[in-house]
């Protein structure tokens, strides 16, 4: 396996690590808001700020390492991607400081006050609409070379059916796999209320979830025929994701296995995620970017590899004892400390 390969792996295992524990984390936020205006915080926001508050700090570690280690490993991009993301990823950063802000002030200050936690839930899928935008503008056909310079087409961004298709799926993924963990976390501690509440949610959101999937395959055959022809040469990973998230549904509906469940969901978007990720080789930006042109030199490259691998064996330990020591200690998941 070549390095470039080894390396955009790696990357792309901290970013699907990003999508699946902040999706729990801003799905989170939007159902304690929804809690707090249908007057159910007895139920549902008791519940998520055990989750939340040992958690919340860590959610974007996945997403610097991601981020340093493409500019480090295809330093290409912080040219092409600085220009391109520098409307949507300062929305972002904009709406990451709001979050933070608010929950701090929700939770340590004024915890009665609606107008934080509006704030915080909005802002939880604000943010993977705004993020979103960096995997539609990696499908090309929104930037261009003008002589020196490289040039953002914000039209076409904004006016793109595929773009709005992303950020579609980027929300009601949110919703779903933030629901179909917190169900299962309610369950765990004992919630039956919570539990409720929250399993109809995750059979809510399951339909639009796929719907919104297939909606983004349909605007990529128009965008990008070169990719859409690449997935169908590997469709049995986008069936595999299918099933999974037929099975989780199934034990779901049918409220047994929560935490199976969940892990069938897990699995439902890492195939649907890596699907993506490998028929879009060899582009990272279309046409500008290649694992093959833009690498960096060998030698930096295997640092980065030996660097990033390390700080992977580092993070999954630390998340399994942040996990062990609050998240599902049997007193803290019940509430009695």
């Amino acid at each position: 396996m070549s390095l470039e390969i080894v390396g955009i792996t790696v990357l792309w295992i901290f970013l699907y690590g990003y999508l699946i524990v902040a999706s729990i984390d801003f799905g989170a936020g939007f159902f304690a808001f929804y809690g707090r205006m249908k007057g159910k915080e007895h139920t549902l926001n008791v519940l998520i700020s055990r989750y939340l508050s040992p958690v919340w700090e860590v959610t974007n570690v996945f997403f610097v390492f991601f981020f340093v280690g493409l500019v480090g490993f295809f330093p290409d991009a912080a040219y092409y991607y600085g220009t391109a993301l520098l409307l949507p990823g300062s929305i972002a950063i904009i709406l990451l400081a709001i979050r933070g802000s608010f929950y701090a002030f929700g939770n340590y200050g004024s915890k009665d006050n609606i107008v934080y936690l509006f704030l915080y839930g909005a802002t939880g899928l604000l943010i993977p609409a705004s993020l979103s935008t960096a995997l539609t503008i990696s499908e090309g056909g929104f930037l261009e070379e003008q002589g020196d310079k490289v040039v953002f087409l914000a039209r076409e961004l904004f006016t793109s059916p595929y773009s709005w298709s992303v950020v579609v799926l980027s929300i009601v993924s949110v919703l779903f796999i933030s629901a179909t963990f917190l169900t299962y976390y309610a369950n765990r501690a004992g919630d039956m209320d919570s539990r409720e509440e929250l399993r109809r949610f995750s059979l809510f959101w399951s339909p639009p979830t796929i719907l919104a999937s297939l909606l983004v395959f349909v605007s990529l055959r128009e965008h990008n025929p070169g990719h859409f022809n690449s997935a169908i040469e590997i469709w049995w990973m986008f069936g595999l994701s299918l099933v999974c998230f037929l099975g989780a549904s199934f034990f779901i509906y049918r409220r047994r296995n929560f935490g199976l469940a969940f892990i069938l969901v897990m699995q439902q978007f890492f195939f649907a995620f890596f699907g993506y990720g490998a028929s879009h080789l060899p582009y990272i930006l279309k046409p500008f970017i290649t694992i093959e042109t833009s690498v960096t030199n060998p030698t930096m490259g295997m640092a980065l590899v030996v660097v990033f691998i390390a700080g992977l064996l580092l993070l999954i330990p630390s998340l399994y004892l942040l996990m062990r020591l609050f998240l599902f200690d049997a007193d803290y998941v019940k509430g009695n400390k």
